[in-house]
C-alpha cells in the first residue's frame, strides 16, 4: 500500500490497496485475459488465467521468458488437485495435505483442462495453494486457477513489494494491468518444488518449505534433479541483480574479510549481505568503505529480506556484493540456491 493508503500509478502501472473493491475488480481483468500482479506469502506473482492460452502468452512476453519454462499454477484449496492433475500420486497426496496452503508446489501429471502453455508443452504441471488472504481471496472470486510466476522480468531479483513490482514493469509493454498491494511478503523466497510423479520424489527447488520437512512426511529422502530444467527457478543463472554477486562460507570472518577488501581494491562500490547481527563475522573489522545492507539476526530473516537486500544493493549503486552464506539447514538452502543461482555466470 503507498503511505497514504491511497491508489497510485507508475506509468501506467495502476498500484490499488488489496481491499475487496480491488480484488474483484483484479478477478474481472483476469477473466478478460489481463495480468495482475498479486502477493503471495512467497513473492509477488504475475498472475493470468491459467486456462486461457492467449492470457498466458502475455506473461511470457511480459517478463521476456523462455516460452518452454514452466509456470507454476495457483489453485483456491487443496481439493482441487483431482481437478487440474491426472491421478496423483499417494505422495502427492500427502504433501497437498500436509502443506496446502503454503510454499510447497508439487509437480504433477497435468490434465487437460490446464493449458499446455502453463507447462511449456510438458505433460506435467506445478500446482500449489498460496498461503496469503489476498492470493485466495483472489483465487476464489476469479474461479479459475491462476498461473503466476514472480512479477519480474526473467532472470532478475523476485520482487517482495508492490513497489519493486512497479519498478520492474514501469514502462514495459505488456505489463500487469492491476498491482494489488498486500505489503510485503512474509516468507520472502518462492516456493519449494517437489517432482512427486509415482517413483522416488525429487527436489527440483528448495524454497519456503525445508526439504527435511517432505521428507518427515513422505518417509524417505528426496532425491536430487539432474538434467534439462523442467520447473521454475531450475536454471544455473537466475534471481540476479545488477551488482555481481561473490559468495563466502559460514564460519570464516577473515575470508569474509579478504574478499571486501580485494573487491574494494578494484574501485567498485561494494557491499556486504548476510551479516549476522551477532557471532565471529559480525565482528570481523571490515572495510568502512563497504555497505552493510542490514544484518539479520535468524536464517528465516535472510529469507525474507535476502531480494529486499540485492534490490537495495542496486539502487545505492552498488557493483559488488559480498554475500556470507547461511548454514544449509532449513530455510538456508533456499537462501543459499538464490544467492549461487544470483552469483553464476550470466547469459
Amino acid at each position: 500500500m503507498s503511505a497514504s493508503g491511497r491508489t497510485v500509478s507508475s506509468r501506467a502501472l495502476i498500484v490499488r490497496p488489496a481491499d475487496d473493491a480491488a480484488i474483484d475488480a483484479a478477478a474481472e481483468l483476469l477473466r478478460h485475459g489481463a495480468l495482475v500482479a498479486f502477493p503471495t506469502e512467497t513473492v509477488y506473482g504475475l498472475g493470468a488465467d491459467a486456462t486461457d492460452a492467449a492470457a498466458l502468452g502475455r506473461i511470457f512476453a511480459a517478463k521476456g521468458r523462455p516460452a518452454d519454462h514452466p509456470l507454476i499454477v495457483h489453485l483456491a484449496a487443496a481439493e482441487e488437485l483431482d481437478r487440474w492433475s491426472e491421478n496423483p500420486s499417494p505422495a502427492a497426496r500427502r504433501l497437498a495435505e500436509a502443506f496446502w496452503p503454503g510454499p510447497l508446489t508439487i509437480v504433477v501429471p497435468r490434465r487437460d483442462t490446464v493449458s499446455p502453455a502453463a507447462t511449456g508443452g510438458k505433460p506435467t504441471v506445478g500446482l500449489r495453494v498460496p498461503d496469503h488472504p489476498v492470493a485466495l481471496a483472489l483465487l476464489e472470486r476469479t474461479g479459475r486457477p491462476l498461473a503466476a510466476p514472480s512479477a519480474n522480468r526473467f532472470g532478475r531479483v523476485s520482487p517482495t513489494t508492490a513497489t519493486d513490482v512497479t519498478a520492474e514493469f514501469a514502462g514495459v509493454s505488456g505489463g500487469p494491468g492491476l498491482v494489488l498491494d498486500g505489503g510485503p511478503c512474509r516468507v520472502g523466497v518462492e516456493s519449494t518444488i517437489v517432482e512427486v510423479l509415482g517413483g522416488d520424489p525429487v527436489l527440483l527447488r528448495p524454497g519456503g518449505i525445508p526439504a527435511e520437512f517432505i521428507e518427515d512426511v513422505l518417509g524417505r529422502a528426496l532425491q536430487s534433479a539432474s538434467g534439462p530444467a523442467r520447473a521454475s527457478g531450475m536454471l544455473a543463472s537466475h534471481y540476479a541483480p545488477s551488482a555481481a554477486v561473490e559468495l563466502v562460507e559460514p564460519g570464516d570472518p577473515a575470508a569474509l574479510a579478504a574478499a571486501v577488501a580485494a573487491a574494494l581494491a578494484t574501485g567498485r562500490r561494494v557491499a556486504v549481505l548476510g551479516l549476522p547481527s551477532a557471532g565471529p563475522a559480525r565482528r570481523t573489522e571490515l572495510d568502512p568503505a563497504a555497505v552493510v545492507l542490514g544484518p539479520v539476526a535468524t536464517t528465516e530473516e535472510y529469507a525474507r529480506v535476502l531480494y529486499r537486500r540485492l534490490r537495495e544493493a542496486d539502487r545505492a549503486g552498488v557493483e559488488h556484493v559480498v554475500a556470507l552464506l547461511p548454514n544449509p539447514d532449513g530455510l538456508g538452502r533456499a537462501v543459499r540456491d538464490r544467492l549461487r543461482k544470483a552469483a553464476a555466470p550470466r547469459p
